[in-house]
């Protein structure tokens, strides 16, 4: 399935943003060997890690969503002016690696907080932990990403990385990820972004 080319895309705009991720993750699962030689590795190695999650991964659908603006960050004025319906639909490949855990690849596109387009893509990385025996599982994890919005550089993209978390089996989950305040001032970030992923074998 070729949606865009996304697997050349991403592999080449987030080998960058991969080393975020990278130093976060392979610092757990290297044990033996320095974090910013695992960096480095993993930094070469970005592009066939998208490329493999493209080939051999599951197809994952995105669709959100709701975006909860922090009411003591937020005026009630300004709060009546955002849009929290942040309704949108994705698209993805993920896979499980040898530890586990899900990695993920996606593009994203919802209505912003003032009912514009934003468009996502980016790489997520998620330890995962089961549930007892219920077949639930829950994950946390990091996701760097390009983003696209038009109150910020004019729509030009810009990376970002954002944590994640889930619940949910391995077909269905439901996710969050948070926006923390971008400054001591009010009237900017403390959102919490919540959306789903329905994912195909």
């Amino acid at each position: 399935m070729q949606f865009f080319g996304l697997s050349k895309v991403l592999g080449t705009g987030m080998s960058a943003l991969l080393l975020t991720a990278a130093a976060s993750a392979g610092a757990q699962e290297s044990g033996e060997r320095g974090w910013w030689q695992t960096v480095q590795d993993m930094g070469q190695g970005a592009r066939e890690r998208v490329e493999n999650i493209y080939d051999t991964g599951k197809l994952d659908v995105y669709f959100s969503g709701y975006a909860y603006h922090g009411r003591s960050t937020y005026t009630r004025e300004r709060l009546h002016e955002l849009n929290e319906e942040a309704w949108g639909l994705g698209i993805g490949k993920s896979i499980r690696n040898a530890k586990g855990n899900e990695e993920s690849i996606f593009l994203i596109g919802i209505s912003d907080s003032h009912c514009y387009p934003q468009i996502m893509a980016g790489y997520a990385y998620q330890w995962m932990w089961s549930v007892g025996q219920s077949g639930l599982e829950v994950g946390a994890g990091l996701a760097p990403m390009l983003v696209s919005r038009r109150d910020y550089f004019g729509g030009v993209p810009f990376p970002a990385v954002f944590p994640i978390a889930s619940v949910g089996t391995q077909n269905f989950k439901m996710l969050a990820s948070y926006v923390p305040r971008l400054s001591s001032n009010k009237g900017n970030g403390d959102v919490l972004f919540l959306f789903g992923k329905v994912s195909f074998d």
